[in-house]
């Protein structure tokens, strides 16, 4: 992002990644959580062609922000990353204990810069934003058999997800809208499982990733975001 000691502008896909009640656990269950979700994450992450070792990741103890190369596809980070990851937090969690791990994932693509504390921009902030929201925070909390909650911010949804190409339904996203400081953020929360479909769907064998639910016509919740850490 510094090139020829001049400041440039960027555009990349940025994911951020948190850990659900991470400050509920004593030093040595943050760290098993910590290793856990980085060896998942990596996981995922070759199962798809990606190497985290290239991403550029601003990390925080409970998860991570992370600016993926130019040029990625978006396409299998925004659908077989996704269902890998949460296939990978099923298999860490089977017998668990009392601090499975579980996670709260966001997605977008848009405009940035390097700034000593890191990436400066729009893209950051939205994504935080969908990553800290209310939302996306209950979807775990109303369920206690879920491992993963999944928000892209709607610029990606509209450019990535709704293509077919995603292996991810855009059925199966809902919705919301997250008011924070005065800011209105839209996105769309999976509201499915993020899971491989048993068979081909349609003539061209496109999978289709998670269960139906409300589609693009189902009313838009709004939410005001948590605030901001």
């Amino acid at each position: 992002m510094d090139q020829n000691g001049e400041t440039q502008l960027i555009y990349r896909l940025l994911l951020a990644v948190d850990i659900q009640g991470y400050s509920r656990r004593d030093a040595r269950e943050q760290l098993l959580a910590q290793r856990r979700l980085s060896d998942v994450l990596d996981r995922a992450a070759r199962g798809v062609g990606l190497d985290r070792a290239r991403w550029d990741r601003q990390a925080g103890g409970d998860g991570e922000l992370a600016t993926l190369p130019a040029g990625t596809d978006p396409v299998p980070v925004a659908g077989d990353f996704v269902i890998a990851l949460a296939e990978g937090l099923r298999e860490v969690n089977r017998g668990a204990g009392r601090f499975p791990l579980r996670v709260r994932v966001a997605l977008h693509h848009g405009t940035m810069t390097a700034g000593p504390f890191g990436p400066a921009g729009d893209a950051p902030i939205v994504v935080q934003r969908l990553l800290d929201s209310v939302p996306l925070r209950r979807l775990l909390a109303d369920d206690a058999g879920r491992d993963l909650a999944y928000i892209v911010s709607d610029s990606l949804f509209e450019d990535v997800v709704r293509t077919g190409f995603c292996a991810l339904r855009p059925q199966a996203f809902q919705p919301v809208k997250v008011t924070a400081k005065g800011a209105a953020f839209r996105g769309h929360i999976l509201t499915g499982r993020a899971a491989r479909a048993a068979a081909a769907d349609g003539p061209g064998g496109r999978r289709g990733g998670s269960d139906a639910t409300p589609g693009p016509g189902a009313r838009v919740l709004d939410f005001p975001a948590l605030a901001a850490r």
